[in-house]
């Protein structure tokens, strides 16, 4: 395996993948690792991941499963839902540039739409996590 964890070749092809979209980006302020206090919403998280072997007899695999959230302030989900459905069209079932590694899949495990409780509670969450599968390049 080129890195003994690809959760940054992982992160990066995402990252790239969701900034680089003209109409995501049109929606959503930006698209964040670190998110500045100067955020503006809406935007996105590159948030939290786990990584597990997927190795087979004769390769090195692994298992990426990274969450995406989605903040905003609109009065409603209408917002954060039409943001995540643009995320799930960029990335479920759909190819990725992963330096170093052979991307074999992206799927969408699973969205969450949430009120921020603290108060005022007037932060609307989606979280949506990816399961990315890669391989070791030859």
């Amino acid at each position: 395996m080129t890195s003994p964890l690809p959760f940054l070749a992982v992160q990066t092809a995402l990252y790239a993948r969701l900034k680089g979209d003209a109409a995501l980006m049109a929606m959503a302020t930006g698209v964040y690792d670190y998110v500045p206090e100067t955020a503006v919403y809406p935007y996105i998280h590159l948030g939290e991941a786990i990584e597990t072997p997927d190795n087979a007899h004769d390769r090195f695999g692994r298992q990426t499963v990274h969450t995406l959230h989605v903040w905003d302030q609109y009065k409603g989900f209408k917002r954060v839902l039409q943001i995540g459905a643009r995320v799930q069209a960029l990335l479920d079932h759909q190819p990725l540039v992963i330096p170093g590694l052979a991307h074999i899949a992206t799927r969408y495990e699973f969205g969450q739409p949430l009120t921020d409780p603290e108060p005022p509670g007037d932060i609307r969450h989606l979280v949506l996590r990816y399961r990315v599968v890669t391989e070791q390049t030859p």
